[in-house]
């Protein structure tokens, strides 16, 4: 009798604890950048904050629509190519995520928000700052980090008000990050008053820029101008300095702006004539930027870059419209997601009708010693 009794109890408690694992549910969050290539740094950064946003949000327990969410990460590498990224786009939608954190780049955002919209999946991007992005006003494109058309003129401000340069060359690489925020840096400062002596061009995967540079020195600038990324920034230090161009300033958008760049630049003493811009504010003047700073070191130590406290921040925002509209469900929660006013790490997020965060900061960076330090 005593046998059977704790038998009873015990189904009894088996069955209370399934019924109670029932009742979690499990949110999928997507994120796409890439893992692997040149730009991998830039990738994982990402994704750790991604993955330390969802670690924060299981501890606290958060419940939507009367259930319990368990969020998983379902990651995905686009190798900074736009074909892979519409492919890991496609792949996101196939696997149903209620919501995807990306991507890195403008070219593979670009192709893959099209894939979003077709799917009903709402995707932010902390990274990704050519303005064509927000352009075909899908109601699942969000980005809150500034835009190009802010970075590439607080460059041209800063050359021609502060520095009083008078001519520049420019570079890109003919990615749709590198021309837009070359093409809006060189606007800004021909309104300015700045002669644009050469233009010349590169690719994402160039290492060699000698010829180009050549080139550039031959029309004396004071400066060149590159849009693009660390990986050829770095080189392009290197190069600058064998060809004797050391006193020439090196501007460039976020894409330069990361503490690889000095890696990259091998001691070049170029890297202390850089002046790169990002958008949002410095660590410590975001509003809970060094105490999660602090905390992402002591989880991924030697690996921040750039964009993390952004994708971090972006994990939340779509959570923070899950919970305001009791669901999952894209369909229920994209337009909780436009009356967005969360309080983040980075700022306090709210967007524009596009998508674009609304009053976007942007902060301008030198290097000291090999260290990057805020301007302003």
């Amino acid at each position: 009798m005593q046998l059977k009794l704790k038998l009873s109890v015990a189904a009894v408690i088996t069955a209370v604890a399934g019924m109670a694992s029932a009742q979690d549910m499990v949110v999928k969050i997507g994120h796409v950048a890439p893992i692997s290539g040149a730009q991998a740094h830039y990738g994982k950064d990402n994704e750790n904050g991604v993955r330390m946003a969802i670690e924060d949000l299981n501890a606290q327990g958060v419940m939507i629509g009367g259930k319990k969410a368990k969020f998983e990460i379902v990651a995905e590498d686009d190798a900074a190519d736009p074909k892979q990224g519409t492919a890991a786009a496609q792949k996101l939608c196939d696997a149903k995520v209620a919501g995807v954190v990306g991507h890195l780049n403008s070219g593979t955002t670009i192709p893959a928000s099209k894939v979003y919209n077709d799917c009903g999946i709402p995707h932010i991007t902390g990274a990704a700052t050519n303005p064509n992005l927000t352009k075909p006003g899908y109601n699942t494109t969000y980005r809150i980090i500034a835009n190009d058309n802010a970075l590439g003129a607080g460059l041209a401000f800063y050359a021609a008000d502060a520095l009083k340069l008078k001519k520049v060359a420019i570079i890109d690489d003919r990615t749709a990050y590198g021309q837009g925020v070359a093409e809006v840096f060189k606007k800004t400062a021909q309104s300015k008053g700045l002669q644009i002596v050469d233009e010349q061009f590169t690719t994402d995967k160039a290492t060699d820029f000698m010829a180009i540079l050549t080139a550039i020195k031959a029309k004396a600038p004071d400066a060149i101008f590159y849009g693009g990324m660390d990986p050829q920034a770095g080189p392009m230090l290197r190069q600058m300095e064998q060809l004797g161009l050391s006193k020439v300033k090196f501007f460039g958008g976020d894409g330069i702006c990361t503490s690889e760049i000095a890696k990259l630049a091998a001691g070049a003493k170029t890297l202390e004539n850089v002046v790169c811009a990002e958008g949002g504010a410095s660590l410590a003047k975001m509003p809970g930027g060094t105490a999660w700073k602090k905390r992402y070191d002591a989880k991924y130590p030697g690996q921040f870059q750039v964009y993390s406290p952004y994708t971090y921040d972006a994990t939340f925002v779509l959570v923070d419209a899950m919970k305001r509209a009791n669901s999952i469900d894209p369909k229920v929660y994209i337009p909780k997601l436009k009356e967005t006013n969360f309080k983040g790490v980075t700022t306090t997020i709210q967007f524009e009708p596009n998508g674009e965060l609304k009053n976007p900061a942007i902060t301008l960076y030198v290097y000291k010693d090999g260290k990057k330090s805020p301007l302003n």
